[in-house]
C-alpha cells in the first residue's frame, strides 16, 4: 500500500511563493492583455510551474498539489487586496 506524500507547508510557501505567483500573473496579464476568465487559470498554471520546477522538484504529487495550492493563494490573495483597497478608498470619501 502506497503511503501519501508529506507535504510541508513552510517559510517559502506563504511569503516567498504565493506572492510570486500574484506578482508574475499582474505582470503576465499586462504583457499578453489576457482577459479576466483567465487570470485564474493562469494563476494555477504559474503555481504549477513554480511548485513542479523549483519549490518541490523532487515529488511530482507534492508539485502539483502545491501548485495548485500557490495559485489559487495568488488569487485570493490579489482579490482581499484589491477589496481592501477598494474599500479604504471608498471610506475616506464618505468622510469628506
Amino acid at each position: 500500500m502506497e503511503t501519501f506524500p508529506v507535504i510541508h507547508t513552510n517559510f517559502w510557501d506563504a511569503i516567498i511563493a504565493v506572492p510570486l505567483v500574484m506578482i508574475a500573473t499582474q505582470i503576465l496579464k499586462k504583457l499578453f492583455d489576457i482577459s479576466k476568465p483567465y487570470i485564474p487559470m493562469l494563476a494555477s498554471i504559474t503555481g504549477l510551474i513554480i511548485s513542479i520546477f523549483f519549490a518541490h522538484r523532487d515529488n511530482l504529487w507534492v508539485g502539483i498539489f502545491m501548485g495548485f495550492f500557490y495559485g489559487n493563494a495568488g488569487v485570493g490573495l490579489y482579490s482581499s487586496l484589491k477589496t481592501q483597497l477598494m474599500t479604504y478608498r471608498n471610506s475616506r470619501n464618505d468622510f469628506e
